[in-house]
């Protein structure tokens, strides 16, 4: 047998109990009368009972769906399988769903600044205030939003705007290069360009 290597770092059983995957097997046993005596078990139920673990990720997560799901799996092929067929989800919607008052919703950094936060009060009301903007130049779910910006709160506030009204996002960092830009935007035809500089709808500043 050869030599292991040394062992850096063991979880203590408090940190083990307090991990999601302990809460979730926790979970499926009062729920679901379902238990297991470790990891490999767990692990081995949902590659095999597909169907049964992914509802169950549904319903301990608790999604909100607008319209019930028909099936959790209609076939067992890829490509082509459909998970929850029937079902009616917004991202953003659940984005907010788990804010928290006493925790940020956004820790960023710059090169030329310290290390700053957004609350999720104030990223719910940039986004709403941007969602409302979308909805006053009349677009609608299914246009495309599209964003060109770098990695900057700016991008997720807008992100979670166009999703919200189930629209269309797609961006590029400056740093693509301007003929890489239009030609991937010119093939998604968007309705809104959001720049890093500030929002612009037909090329007026928002």
């Amino acid at each position: 047998m050869q030599n292991l290597p040394k062992l850096l770092w063991t979880p203590t059983d408090d940190f083990v109990n307090e991990s999601n995957l302990a809460k979730y097997a926790a979970w499926l046993r009062h729920e679901q009368g379902i238990t297991f005596d470790n990891y490999e078990e767990i692990w081995k139920w949902s590659v095999t009972d597909i169907e049964r673990f992914w509802e169950s990720i549904w319903d301990y997560f608790e999604v909100i769906s607008h319209t019930p799901y028909k099936q959790v799996l209609d076939t067992k092929k890829m490509p082509g399988a459909k998970w929850f067929n029937g079902a009616t989800l917004n991202y953003a919607e659940h984005i907010f769903a788990r804010k928290h008052a006493d925790a940020p919703a956004i820790i960023y950094k710059t090169e030329n600044c310290e290390a700053c936060e957004l609350s999720w009060a104030e990223v719910e009301s940039r986004t709403a205030s941007l969602a409302a903007a979308f909805r006053e130049w009349g677009l609608q779910a299914g246009d495309c939003v599209v964003g060109y910006m770098p990695n900057i709160p700016e991008a997720s506030i807008a992100f979670l705007a166009a999703c919200s009204q189930g629209m269309i996002w797609s961006s590029c960092s400056p740093d693509f290069g301007v003929e890489s830009i239009v030609d991937r935007f010119k093939q998604i035809e968007p309705k809104v360009l959001i720049a890093c500089d500030g929002y612009t709808y037909n090329g007026k500043p928002y």
